[in-house]
């Protein structure tokens, strides 16, 4: 029987307001991905989220992270077979991309018996994707702040207490480097002390559970000014997210989906958000999450 490995990793959502390209949260919505050693064969099979587009060549992410790793510790299979069983949306600012790179990474490293840390497959997610704040928390679970310096990542587990939030994704399509370019090149120091101010408050009222701090620590002016007017109906999303009972209400990454923190009312406030974007004439669509604090999860099939 041909070695098989199974990884199930987590959506992601970060900045999470002012902890820009810092801070990340997991949440209980999962990819999961299947890689077998199978002799002198190269297929992939992708069921759920995206299936109808997401390539099955050499191009797909898992695999050409899964690629990486085997060039890095120069270890390969005779063949393989990769099927994908996706939950999370892809572009929908729930770190659809960081989870395919781990999953490649963590499948690969289990399936050739590799060694590799964590901490060196979270710099190797990183290198693939660019930037660590989605990929900690798809690795690790939980919260996570995370900086990248010339010394390398320097990672921070925050634990949270049980949190439940909503997500809701406008079909509109945002690609992360068109919200990118949005942003200014620079930005006024009242607005760094502002965004300096609400980060410490943010992490405190994560770490503690308190509703009533996240309402102004999730308050940003470095990126989500810029961003909310990209997608029709998105300041009004807001506005009905704190309406319908929503204690702090934030992008979730880039966009186009809001992330909104509530001990209540998780229903009303799918249906405020749904509504507004109706108002705007975009569909939409929505998840009631919790925090996962597991990571990634590695066995068996």
């Amino acid at each position: 029987m041909r070695p098989s490995i199974t990884v199930t990793v987590p959506a992601t959502t970060a900045n999470l307001g002012p902890g820009f390209d810092c801070l990340g949260l997991a949440l209980t919505l999962y990819n999961r991905v299947t890689m077998t050693d199978a002799a002198a064969t190269f297929a992939i099979h992708v069921t759920g989220e995206g299936a109808d587009w997401l390539p099955t060549d050499e191009s797909n992410l898992v695999w050409q992270s899964a690629q990486r790793l085997f060039e890095t510790v120069g270890k390969w299979p005779s063949g393989v077979q990769i099927e994908q069983q996706n939950q999370i949306p892809a572009g929908s600012g729930l770190g659809s991309s960081a989870a395919a790179v781990v999953s490649g990474l963590v499948a690969a490293n289990a399936l050739v018996k590799a060694g590799l840390s964590p901490s060196e497959l979270l710099q190797l997610a990183t290198e693939i994707e660019g930037h660590p704040d989605n990929v900690a928390p798809a690795l690790f679970g939980g919260l996570t702040l995370i900086n990248q310096t010339d010394d390398g990542l320097h990672l921070e587990q925050i634990p949270v207490p049980p949190l439940t939030v909503v997500i809701v994704l406008p079909a509109f399509d945002l690609p992360t480097v068109q919200a990118r370019a949005a942003l200014p090149p620079h930005i006024p120091l009242k607005d760094a002390i502002f965004n300096i101010g609400r980060m410490g408050l943010l992490v405190r009222a994560l770490q503690t559970g308190d509703h009533q701090k996240l309402g102004v620590a999730m308050q940003d002016r470095l990126h989500q000014p810029y961003r909310l007017p990209l997608v029709p109906g998105l300041p009004e999303a807001f506005a009905a997210a704190y309406s319908a009972g929503a204690t702090a209400v934030a992008l979730s990454g880039a966009g186009p989906s809001l992330i909104a923190f509530a001990s209540h009312n998780h229903q009303a406030i799918v249906a405020a958000c749904t509504q507004a974007f109706a108002h705007a004439g975009l569909t939409s669509r929505a998840w009631v999450l919790s925090v996962d604090n597991t990571g990634t999860k590695c066995g068996a099939p």
